[in-house]
């Protein structure tokens, strides 16, 4: 977390810990801190602040669309076949469809077309995919789903976008935005969801009538404050931290590519990775299985994952790379290593001493 985060929360464990829902002094000194998030959270996502809808999290965020959508108004919902499971789930359990991506790791947007008719409700594409970092066609798909399925509102997961690309001006068209704050800096289980004016939801939790009738409960509010606080920092040095960390990832996967044989870049052709987020290295390793390399790794202080991170720590193939269409001997060998907005070169030092040698003894064992 960012310290920043931090020091949002704490006084509101021992100066503000009223109910937001009251009607007391110290409630609305609460709900207070609830108005001042709402208003920082909608200028990062270039909405109004009564859009905004705080979650426990990017999950619910992305369940509440979904889901809510359909219950609210019936219909057929679609998403790709890269989406994290927090949507990929709801879909498939509602009976949806699942649209195809290119060897890229791209949307296909003719796959779309034809998944797209009157039925459709509403359609689900992430701006930044959480374990290749590949951004997506959003505004093109958009434009898909305007022509084709009128009616139907678009969510798009913005969880692994925000730190890395203008949301507000990537998902202007978007209907609904999910974000989730630790991916930012703020505290893990708190997340937000922009509710645009075509959207129609059912609540998946009722009882309170909070947020506007759209999610009963009390309301985290250090979590808020401290989502809040993150976003401030993270807009004022969004710009420097992107060129930053983009230079240190690329030093990384290229130093890694540079000293091991049998490296594939998942969805970087020649290298070229302007069309990623700046945060995320995917590699796949032949002739290696990824639980074991991840033990070497986590033995010698680096701490990387398989697939997303959210999987329970299951170390099945990645359905990202299946949809992308390589094959399980390559799958099996996946590196996710993340960078975040404090990571430092002797970080990627470490990282470039450690792995070109936990591969090769692998391979080596082998």
């Amino acid at each position: 977390m960012r310290r920043r985060a931090i020091d949002a929360m704490l006084p509101v464990y021992t100066e503000f810990y009223g109910n937001p829902s009251g009607a007391h002094r110290m409630a609305r000194a609460a709900n207070h801190l609830l108005d001042d998030a709402r208003d920082v959270i909608s200028g990062a996502l270039g909405t109004e602040p009564g859009r905004i809808v705080f979650t426990a999290g990017g999950t619910e965020a992305d369940n509440l669309a979904v889901r809510g959508v359909v219950d609210a108004v019936g219909g057929v919902a679609v998403c790709s076949a890269i989406e994290h499971h927090a949507v990929l789930d709801p879909v498939e359990h509602l009976g949806g469809r699942v649209v195809a991506v290119g060897p890229d790791g791209r949307l296909d947007l003719d796959a779309l077309a034809e998944a797209l008719d009157d039925s459709v409700s509403i359609v689900s594409i992430m701006l930044a995919n959480n374990e290749t970092g590949i951004v997506q066609p959003l505004a093109e798909a958009i434009e898909v789903v305007r022509r084709l399925a009128p009616d139907a509102v678009v969510h798009t997961d913005a969880v692994q976008a925000l730190s890395w690309l203008d949301v507000a001006q990537a998902a202007a068209e978007a209907d609904l935005i999910s974000i989730s704050a630790h991916k930012f800096g703020g505290p893990k289980g708190v997340g937000a969801l922009v509710v645009g004016e075509r959207a129609r939801l059912s609540p998946l939790f009722r009882g309170g009538g909070q947020e506007r009738d759209r999610r009963g409960g009390t309301q985290n509010v250090p979590g808020i404050a401290a989502m809040a606080a993150a976003a401030e920092e993270l807009l004022a040095d969004r710009a420097s931290a992107l060129a930053r960390v983009a230079a240190l990832r690329d030093r990384l996967a290229d130093g890694i590519r540079d000293t091991v044989d049998g490296v594939v870049e998942s969805g970087v052709p020649e290298r070229d990775r302007s069309h990623k987020t700046a945060n995320i290295s995917h590699l796949c390793f032949a002739g290696v299985e990824s639980e074991a390399l991840l033990f070497l790794l986590e033995e010698r202080d680096i701490m990387a994952s398989a697939a997303s991170s959210c999987a329970s720590g299951a170390q099945d193939p990645s359905h990202v790379l299946a949809a992308m269409g390589l094959d399980r001997a390559t799958a099996a060998g996946s590196l996710r290593l993340s960078l975040g907005y404090d990571t430092t070169d002797a970080d990627i030092d470490a990282a470039l001493d450690v792995i070109p040698a936990a591969v090769a003894q692998l391979r080596g064992r082998r």
